[in-house]
């Protein structure tokens, strides 16, 4: 009986303590509510109408937001310098032969650090151009889209092969402005070739960052590869056959690597190829 009561006594107890935090919960969700009503908010979305007042979004401009949130990750991977250094990252850690290390995580922080450094002039005339007129109301939005479109148009093709350009205007049917193209002046030239629409230089410019993320990782391969035979050899000849030769190899080949400021020149190498 005693056990029975000390129960109750407890799940009476505990059930208070509920009501009274339900309470007390309620309440600051009301005064919190009554609060956000009170303030007047800085931006409204206004979806009924068509026109955008100052510090309002309509809904053309929220959905093209909402795209542009949606596209990011493609945008960064395929029109900026991300890919290329990603890719040569990853062979120079396979070269090495350190298996996880270092991390994705960090390799695919620095790209993006990096992808920033080189991009910003790039980003900085987008600001200019096209956001900042945009927000003081001086363009609309077709026009900021445009301003916005063409540095990276400048940066894509200044980065891209002839042969991989003229690969997929021949498979849109445009091969033929090309060679006209190429006739003019080189202004001209760029003035021309930055009209071509997005679906033709995003792949040619990604195919030209592939063809040039495997040729430097091949040159990547080649010193260490050398340490590799070299060790091999060597512990053939001293009769070591069953000791795996690149673990004997990988502190020659990460000691290499270190005393010549590998990770310098590597970054400095791929900064100084979109300058």
């Amino acid at each position: 009986m005693r056990n029975a009561d000390v129960r109750r006594t407890s799940l009476k107890k505990y059930l208070l303590i509920f009501i009274i935090s339900g309470i007390v919960t309620i309440l600051l969700f009301g005064f919190c509510f009554s609060l956000r009503a009170q303030a007047a908010p800085a931006i409204t979305i206004d979806l009924d109408s068509g026109t955008t007042g100052e510090g309002s979004f309509g809904p053309l401009e929220m959905l093209f937001l909402m795209a542009i949130l949606a596209l990011a990750p493609s945008i960064l991977i395929m029109m900026t310098s991300f890919t290329r250094i990603v890719i040569v990252l990853s062979f120079l850690r396979s070269a090495l032969g350190t298996q996880q290390s270092p991390p994705n995580q960090v390799l695919i922080g620095l790209a993006l650090f990096l992808t920033l450094f080189i991009m910003q002039p790039v980003l900085q005339q987008i600001n200019e151009d096209a956001y900042t007129p945009y927000k003081q109301g001086l363009i609309d939005q077709q026009t900021a889209v445009e301003n916005a479109v063409k540095p990276m148009k400048q940066f894509m093709l200044r980065q891209t092969k002839q042969k991989d350009l003229s690969l997929f205007l021949s498979i849109s049917g445009e091969e033929e402005d090309l060679e006209q193209m190429e006739a003019q002046s080189e202004d001209q030239t760029m003035e021309n070739l930055e009209k071509l629409s997005l679906s033709v230089i995003v792949p040619a410019f990604v195919t030209s960052e592939l063809t040039r993320a495997f040729t430097i990782g091949f040159l990547l391969f080649i010193p260490f590869l050398i340490i590799d035979m070299v060790v091999s050899s060597t512990l053939m000849s001293m009769g070591m056959v069953m000791l795996p030769p690149s673990m004997i190899a990988l502190p020659f080949k990460i000691m290499m690597f270190v005393l010549v400021d590998g990770w310098n020149l590597l970054l400095g190498t791929l900064a100084q190829g979109f300058r």
